[in-house]
């Protein structure tokens, strides 16, 4: 049964309880588990690759298997319908358009005296995306990673994702890749599929950056492989946060609930509402839309655990609440949202309106749907082109403004005790006149 909170406290306690909902003592074995995985692939590359492949997804595959053929790759065109081939490719428009209006820009200033300064962004050499499978597909997640990497014009990118029965990958996730221009793919999965990104093997190229969710293996390979090479960010189960008032359809409200839900059985639902009336029909809406789900038995058990209903005072109130958890989702299913946003300043993705569920967000919009989770919206952002780009300082002195600066970083040095920081100075400029600069 979903829970209706009223008191302050017991929701501030709540939210943090719901927020913290991945730390636990399982998450201590786990990743020892996931060192051992890294660490023989490391050492072994694709034979390693082979055995926790046999061992976790219980599928037998040689090294040739691993690389997803061309004429698989053109198969998967065969198999899936024109409706969602149509499907795809205005969801690869939509992503397309909304990130290149992102593309950073490198900049040149000129100051007095020749001195220049600037950014230079350029993409990273290899990306390595990681996309969920197995039992599921997700083109959407294909699209998701792989159209803003094309958009910062990475070299080369390629896919890891865990095959299904009989060695197969979806041939939505395989065509999505394609109609996002990425052809280099491998059907493995898990944290052997992380590691073989980081470390390289034969067959797997080493890659700077990974990017893409998956489960707490997933995620703790990529936590553990930070530093060797970059990563997005450290996704935790997916979830929702929705701001109410009075005049919003307890029906929409419960759907958006549920269809966050459904995703994982630690997934979170959340209202924050103003109106108590509004509150028990939600309740009473999640149980008549939860009686004949298809995925009852997860979903059901999300709302049990993580799904929460408090009312409030005041949408001021809400945003207030709304703000300490830090959403990866965040509706608001009220009257003005645009009066409402001002006062939000922590969420992942905003869906301002009772006519945008998250869904709309998860599938066409364009904005990105990888998002940061558990509460890491406080200093995180979702996933974009900047993500598979980075950024140079340039600097460049004149003879004559380096000697306007000499006397304050020889002060500067002195107070460091770095000498030879001082002389690097010193030496460029009391000789200024006798040398070429």
């Amino acid at each position: 049964m979903l829970r209706i909170i009223t008191q302050w406290v017991e929701a501030q306690a709540e939210l943090r309880r719901i927020c913290d909902r991945t730390h636990d003592d399982l998450v201590v074995h786990k990743e020892a588990t996931v060192r051992e995985v890294l660490q023989a692939v490391k050492r072994k590359g694709d034979k390693a690759l082979l055995h926790y492949t046999a061992e976790f997804d219980h599928l037998s595959l040689n090294v040739e298997d691993l690389r997803v053929s061309g004429s698989e790759l053109d198969a998967a065109y065969q198999q899936v319908s024109k409706e969602l081939l149509d499907a795809i490719r205005l969801a690869c428009e939509q992503i397309e358009a909304f990130h290149r209006q992102r593309i950073p820009k490198s900049w040149v200033q000129f100051g007095e005296d020749e001195v220049v300064l600037g950014k230079r962004y350029t993409p990273v050499d290899r990306a390595g995306l990681y996309v969920p499978g197995g039992q599921a597909a997700y083109p959407s997640t294909v699209l998701m990673n792989a159209v803003p990497a094309k958009v910062a014009k990475v070299p080369r990118i390629v896919m890891c994702t865990p095959p299904g029965p009989e060695k197969k990958i979806a041939p939505a996730v395989l065509v999505a890749a394609q109609e996002a221009g990425i052809e280099e793919i491998y059907r493995v999965g898990g944290a052997q599929a992380i590691a073989a990104l980081a470390y390289g093997t034969d067959t797997i190229p080493k890659v700077d950056l990974i990017t893409g969710p998956g489960n707490i293996y997933v995620t703790l390979a990529k936590k553990l492989v930070y530093g060797t090479v970059g990563i997005d960010t450290l996704a935790g189960p997916s979830e929702v946060l929705i701001i109410a008032d009075g005049l919003a359809n307890p029906v929409y409200v419960a759907a958006d609930m549920l269809a966050q839900a459904e995703h994982d059985s630690m997934a979170a639902a959340i209202l924050l509402t103003t109106d108590s009336v509004l509150a028990r029909k939600v309740v009473a809406e999640v149980e008549r839309q939860l009686a004949e789900h298809p995925r009852r038995i997860l979903t059901e058990k999300a709302i049990a655990n993580y799904g929460l209903v408090v009312v409030v005072d005041s949408l001021k109130a809400a945003a207030e609440l709304s703000n300490e958890f830090a959403p990866e989702h965040l509706e608001l299913e009220v009257v003005d949202p645009w009066a409402l946003l001002d006062q939000i300043r922590h969420a992942g993705a905003i869906f301002l309106g009772c006519s945008t569920p998250e869904a709309v967000g998860d599938y066409l919009a364009g904005p990105n749907h990888t998002l940061p989770t558990s509460g890491a919206a406080r200093y995180a952002s979702p996933l974009g082109v900047e993500t598979f780009m980075k950024h140079s300082s340039l600097i460049q002195y004149s003879p004559t403004a380096l000697q306007k600066v000499a006397k304050t970083i020889n002060v500067l040095a002195k107070a460091e005790g770095l000498p030879s920081h001082a002389d690097s100075v010193r030496l460029r400029t009391e000789n200024i006149g006798d040398e070429e600069f």
